[in-house]
């Protein structure tokens, strides 16, 4: 069932939406909770959450993308899960690497970063993104928006795990020039 399928089941409050939407991109979906948390009861509830959240938001919202909508309510949905988890017990793993590679300059230092500063930040990174070439924009989006090791983009692009480093650490440091550039640079 096409996307635009689904979406009117959804405007019509189908319940056959949901099933649509798991068919589809239910693999999808467990393999991002999964890559964030690591476990596979998690991520389970956290597919399962965001499942309900696309039921809860569609309408009134009318994604563009319901791969790419339902994407980010199974992230929002595991990074939440992992924030909890993390209250509880302290430890490392490949998501607080991944952000800490990049929070020196992605996470505001203080309390007053509004949603509008948010959403600006959010349109550079994007317009950032889209002035790299395809393979540096595809290892920046494995490693930093699904969390993937460096070892599994490496393994995934045929390179060495040194040259992924070194792409990422490229990538990084022409990123926060453009948000120092934009103002969008947070000491």
């Amino acid at each position: 069932m096409d996307d635009e399928r689904i979406i009117g089941l959804l405007f019509e409050r189908d319940e056959n939406a949901i099933k649509a939407v798991q068919e589809k991109y239910g693999t999808y979906c467990r393999s991002i909770a999964h890559n964030i948390l690591h476990n596979d009861s998690d991520a389970e509830e956290c597919v399962n959450e965001a499942l309900f959240n696309v039921w809860q938001s569609i309408p009134p919202n009318r994604p563009h993308s319901l791969c790419g909508y339902t994407g980010k309510c199974v992230r929002y949905a595991s990074l939440k899960k992992l924030r909890e988890n993390n209250a509880i017990k302290r430890g490392g793993g490949e998501v607080q690497l991944a952000y800490s590679e990049i929070s020196e300059f992605i996470t505001a230092k203080d309390t007053t970063h509004t949603a509008i500063e948010a959403e600006e930040t959010g349109r550079i990174i994007n317009e950032f993104l889209s002035s790299l070439s395809k393979k540096d924009r595809q290892i920046f989006v494995c490693r930093y928006w699904y969390f993937d090791s460096v070892s599994q983009i490496a393994k995934q692009f045929g390179f060495s795990e040194s040259k992924v480093k070194s792409i990422l650490f490229r990538t990084r440091k022409k990123l926060k020039i453009k948000l120092e550039k934009e103002g969008a640079f947070y000491e």
